[in-house]
Order: structure tokens, then sequence, then C-alpha cells
């Protein structure tokens, strides 16, 4: 499972040949949700509030990115980082 990226305590990270629709996985202390790329949404799990803004903004700034590389983890090649918050 690489981290493709980590902002603010939450770590990004993308399984390789994961089931659809496009996702990712964040982490923050306990929590774990998967949050759908496009549309942008949980899809299961809980952060607190505020770790979810954070992770949708992120997302907002990055949705194509995040599409690339859920496509190379779909065919068993590394994801590439990408740019945490600022």
């Amino acid at each position: 499972m690489p981290k493709i990226s980590e902002f603010y305590g939450i770590a990004i990270y993308m399984f390789y040949s994961d089931h659809a629709p496009p996702h990712f996985h964040a982490h923050y202390g306990e929590h774990e949700v998967l949050v759908g790329i496009s549309p942008t949404r949980i899809l299961q799990g809980k952060v607190p509030r505020r770790v979810q803004s954070l992770i949708f903004e992120w997302v907002a700034m990055h949705q194509q990115e995040l599409l690339k590389d859920w496509e190379l983890c779909s065919g068993q090649q590394k994801p590439l980082p990408i740019r945490p918050l600022d």
C-alpha cells in the first residue's frame, strides 16, 4: 500500500488492484476513511470534521493526479507522490 501524500497528520494511501470506484485510504490517528475521488465523498469510516474538510480541500486541488495514480495502481504500477496540503 504505497503512501502518496501526508499532511497535518493525515496519511494518504492507495492499494494496488483495489476495488472500484476510484478511491484512496486516509489515516489520521486511529481513524481511517475510504474517500471516493470523483465524486469526492466518504465511502467508509469516520474522521473528525476538520480532518474531513482538509482531505476534501486537498482532493479538490489534486483530483486529476489522484485519478492518474488510481490508474497506475490498477495496473500494478507505483503511484506518483502528490504534493501535500500547505
